[in-house]
């Protein structure tokens, strides 16, 4: 079980790497091997399966995200925790409300993320 204590701060963390710009401050929160799905893969990577795979696929795109967004601010609005798993709720890109779904590793290294977006808030 994830603690609530350890899910704020690695949220709390994340969205500070994001707001940084900083990739590998980004990257960081990640493992190798991770796994990232997203409706912005598609829009902005061209790939239609919105799954990007391994570190070097995600900070291509994560620096496309930057190049896009570059005045992009998150703001962490909640935390929710599972097992293995937390959920970042946050005010996104353009007024989005966002939420990351994240699967996190035995080093506390995300494996896996997929993101969801409303419209504009």
């Amino acid at each position: 079980m994830i603690e609530p204590s350890f899910a704020k701060k690695f949220a709390q963390d994340w969205v500070d790497a994001w707001n940084s710009h900083d990739l590998e401050r980004i990257q960081s929160h990640y493992a190798d091997g991770f796994t990232m799905v997203s409706p912005f893969i598609v829009e902005l990577a061209g790939e239609v399966t919105g799954t990007l795979r391994g570190r070097k696929n995600t900070l291509e795109y994560w620096a496309l995200v930057l190049k896009n967004f570059p005045d992009i601010k998150f703001e962490l609005i909640d935390v929710l925790v599972g097992v293995d798993t937390i959920s970042i709720y946050y005010k996104s890109v353009n007024g989005r409300r966002a939420l990351e779904h994240v699967e996190l590793g035995p080093n506390a290294k995300a494996i896996r993320a997929s993101a969801h977006y409303s419209g504009p808030a």
